[in-house]
């Protein structure tokens, strides 16, 4: 019993660290604003940098990157530490457990952005925290997605179509790289839901009216 209370908080430590809003705080701190009630109505850089400027844009872009590194780094210090404590062993027959471990981190993280307990389960669309996860988990599929976004970015100039893209190129070398079936579940799920984030995105990108970067956004 001990066992899973641990392995839930762990969880819960992943959830809550990506729940901290820091497009919503830069937004209080600096203009004392709640920054869902401007632009697109997210918690996410894009949105940060139409209302705030691109310097606070910049801040909460990183550390919402830092956010999705340090919820795999903890897991993969925390799991193993856990699993070899004499009082907490796993039950017999989950001896390779630790990437799945890890790979709900990973998702509860992205989670916690997009569905914050401190904004009434809002957020931001995960895409940046995403991408901290992706580095963390399998450097070569990280990188390879944030090439992808920023060559989108350099021909489209539009941030949802890169955020998409990036999540996709991901799905795509999880899957042709060698990399554990959890890590694999994880970048697919995950992917998924960063582009279901973007419903709204979609239907204006087939309408042709999503705002390129330096755009103002449709409220």
């Amino acid at each position: 019993m001990l066992f899973w209370i641990a392995g839930a908080v762990g969880l819960g430590f992943a959830y809550l660290l990506g729940a901290t809003p820091t497009g919503y705080l830069a937004g209080r701190l600096l203009r004392g604003i709640d920054i869902r009630e401007h632009g697109s109505g997210s918690t996410g850089a894009t949105n940060v940098l139409r209302t705030l400027g691109k310097w606070p844009a910049l801040v909460v872009i990183v550390v919402d990157l830092l956010k999705g590194v340090a919820a795999i780094v903890f897991a993969r210090s925390f799991y193993p530490w856990l699993g070899a404590l004499p009082s907490l062993a796993p039950p017999t027959g989950l001896q390779a457990w630790t990437p799945w471990a890890v790979a709900l981190c990973g998702l509860a993280v992205l989670l916690g952005h997009s569905r914050s307990i401190w904004l009434g389960f809002t957020g931001g669309k995960s895409a940046a925290t995403g991408l901290g996860v992706l580095l963390a988990l399998s450097w070569p599929v990280g990188l390879g997605a944030a090439v992808a976004v920023g060559v989108v970015l350099a021909m489209f100039r539009i941030v949802s179509l890169c955020s998409m893209s990036g999540a996709v190129t991901a799905i795509v070398l999880v899957c042709v790289f060698d990399e554990p079936a959890a890590y694999r579940l994880l970048v697919i799920a995950g992917g998924i839901y960063v582009i279901a984030l973007h419903r709204a995105n979609i239907g204006r990108l087939l309408a042709g009216m999503e705002p390129r970067l330096g755009q103002s956004s449709p409220s």
